[in-house]
């Protein structure tokens, strides 16, 4: 299915062009026409455009910078005519304040029968800010806002046509109540309380498209506390796919925490105030955001950061009096990103036979008798609840993204590329947050001592170094969920001066990779009768990794542009395959639905040899978590020991437990 672009966008064909009355080097040198001459033409007078007459001043200058002689002229111009569409093209994103430059460019103010531009480092913040927006619908930056040639720089007397913009923003953000200010964004760190509160009120603020939850606690108790953003917050909708944000997996990774309080405070907002791009990424994606999975090591990282107020450090910066090392891990000292189960190994071992499922890989039971954290319970166990497609987890030390596997192929090989089945898939997610960062894919970009300039920015974990035990190997053998790491920069606790710049930088990349699971297809598994078919498989030839259906039936599979053989099936049903083309210019997801008929079950080899669902679906097999939920139980006045978990260990492998251990009970 092709999907084409809004007709607007042909005006891209003649916006680009100058018009023909404007002089140009080559003209001058050849004598055709004096600047001279030129500039001495030009006339001040009312300022007359329907489009720009919000811009503070009155009077404007004809002939304007563009050559356009009157009024009119300008009117009747391709420019004014793209800066009347420009909201609907970027779907509101950086309007209006586009729209007030390119007006200053059309009509610039008249002081003194003397034309004054505007100012360029405007044009370049804009730039900055916007261009991300026209590379996503493949349009060029507007030649009239070229910020060298029709701009000038504060020394030569130039005014920022942004002002009075941003003094009507002050004054409206001035006249709210406290109630009101929720969402307005202060560029500071907040405190475990304070992040809670913070995601409350937001959740309050927006309760249409907001809820925050908890999916567990640390060790010392501290909420692990999500907030989805969606337009039916609580249950999953058909059809709609459901993304995951994971920060402060290291408590003394900072950045990531903080930019995703500021993500959700700026989603609110944007989305009561009509953004429609932010409207239509709530309105069509299940969004949830973790900003902390370790409080409890961000509270020792943050306890070791410097005293505003002590004179002795006022001169040192945060990530100087924090340690790479401290708050790194949890209260237990654990690497959380180093205590998932390893079933990349298990891949490993098992890649070779024809027969071996590579995707939903059951935990094995040695996991269990070894320390698992309260935190990656509860992740785990979050993950195994909810069917996410994409997830990114933010991380600090580096400027890069990784994609798995990050546990190399080989045991002894520590920097061996190591892809999976979804390398190139993987590849461009990591492509979609790094080229969209402002400086993360740049090959002059200042790295932290490892040199990515060959890749622009992003690379295959393993290749860069190999662990095991990490969350994004995890999601991706155990559920049909993709995830990336993303290392947000050299300094893991920055100081507080820069974490507003750092949103700037991470902002368009983050709203990117939201949008960007959106993309290869989604459907239905049914059966004969309508009824959606759970547990279904979904494969793609060529890629020996496949997807299962979620409650409902529903399914999506990230796959970029190209022509796919796919083929679903489920245990008791037929097997129905699909040949399926996906364009290149795509922009959302294509739908592809399959019904099943029941058929007689035969017996399969897997079912003998290798893992099957059930084993999947055993989860703390021996209740190490559970067993504690029950304390202080009595029965007729006597407390009840709990057993412990080796007791239904020997109970699953025995009948009843040996005598011996009776004894121990």
């Amino acid at each position: 299915m092709l999907l084409g672009l809004p007709a607007v966008l042909l005006l891209s064909t003649f916006c680009w062009c100058a018009p023909q009355q404007t002089c140009q080097p080559e003209d001058e040198l050849l004598g055709k026409c004096s600047r001279n001459a030129f500039e001495e033409r030009r006339t001040c007078t009312e300022m007359n455009l329907g489009y720009c007459n919000d811009l503070g001043y009155s009077r404007t200058m004809f002939p304007n910078i563009l050559g356009h002689r009157t009024h009119f002229d300008a009117e009747s111009g391709a420019e004014y005519l793209l800066l009347s569409v420009i909201h609907g093209l970027l779907n509101g994103e950086c309007s209006p304040e586009i729209r007030l430059v390119g007006c200053s460019v059309l009509a610039s103010p008249c002081q003194n029968d003397k034309m004054i531009k505007a100012c360029r480092s405007t044009c370049e913040a804009l730039r900055k800010d916007c261009y991300h927006a026209f590379e996503a619908i493949d349009m060029a930056w507007p030649y009239f806002l070229d910020c060298d040639r029709f701009f000038a720089s504060d020394q030569e007397g130039c005014f920022d046509p942004l002002a009075g913009l941003r003094a009507r923003q002050e004054l409206t953000m001035s006249n709210l109540t406290p109630e009101e200010t929720g969402t307005i964004i202060q560029f500071t760190y907040t405190s475990n309380s304070q992040m809670y509160s913070l995601l409350k009120r937001t959740a309050a603020k927006c309760s249409n498209i907001a809820h925050v939850y908890s999916i567990g606690r640390s060790t010392e108790g501290r909420d692990l506390m999500v907030i989805e953003l969606t337009n039916n917050p609580g249950q999953h909708e058909l059809l709609e796919p459901e993304i995951k944000l994971v920060g402060n997996i290291h408590g003394n990774e900072v950045l990531g925490r903080q930019l995703l309080i500021y993500l959700v405070q700026y989603m609110c907002s944007e989305y009561i105030l009509g953004n429609t791009r932010i409207q239509t990424i709530i309105n069509t994606t299940r969004i949830h955001i973790l900003a902390s999975m370790n409080p409890d090591g961000y509270e020792l990282a943050a306890s070791e950061v410097e005293d505003d107020n002590d004179p002795e450090l006022s001169n040192q910066e945060g990530h100087l009096l924090n340690t790479w090392t401290s708050g790194r891990g949890n209260a237990q000292s654990l690497d959380l990103n180093r205590n998932f189960p390893d079933l990349t190994s298990i891949f490993y071992r098992n890649r070779r036979s024809p027969h071996y499922r590579i995707d939903h890989i059951p935990i094995p039971d040695s996991y269990w008798f070894g320390k698992v954290a309260p935190e990656t319970y509860a992740v785990m166990k979050w993950i195994r609840s909810l069917p996410f497609v994409q997830s990114a987890s933010l991380h600090g030390g580096e400027l890069v993204v990784s994609y798995p596997f990050d546990f190399s192929r080989h045991p002894h090989e520590e920097r061996m590329f190591s892809p999976t089945p979804d390398e190139q898939v993987l590849k461009q997610l990591a492509r979609t947050y790094a080229d969209a960062h402002a400086t993360m894919s740049n090959n002059d970009t200042d790295r932290c001592g490892a040199s990515f300039y060959r890749t622009r920015g992003i690379i295959n974990g393993a290749q860069w170094y190999s662990f095991a035990g990490g969350m994004s190997d995890f999601n991706y053998l155990h559920t049909n969920c993709l995830e990336i790491t993303v290392e947000l920069g050299c300094d893991k606790f920055p100081s507080e001066a820069e974490l507003y710049p750092e949103w700037k930088r991470n902002k368009e990349a983050l709203l990117s990779f939201l949008e960007s699971v959106h993309r290869g297809i989604k459907g239905v598994v049914k059966d004969v009768d309508g009824n959606g078919i759970k547990g279904a498989t979904i494969s793609v030839r060529g890629i020996r990794k496949d997807v299962t259906s979620a409650e409902a039936g529903d399914y999506w599979r990230l796959l970029n542009p190209g022509t796919h053989i796919l083929t679903a099936t489920a245990k008791g049903y037929s097997r129905v395959s699909k040949r399926v083309h996906l364009p290149h210019r795509m922009t959302r997801a294509g739908r592809v639905d399959f019904v099943l008929e029941k058929v007689p079950i035969e017996p399969d080899i897997d079912d003998h040899l290798f893992p099957t669902v059930d084993s999947w679906d055993r989860f703390d097999p021996y209740n190490q978590f559970e067993r504690y939920s029950d304390h202080g139980a009595h029965d007729g006045g006597i407390e009840r020991q709990e057993k412990p978990w080796w007791w239904t260990y020997f109970s699953q492998l025995t009948n009843s437990p040996p005598q011996w251990l009776l004894r121990n009970v």
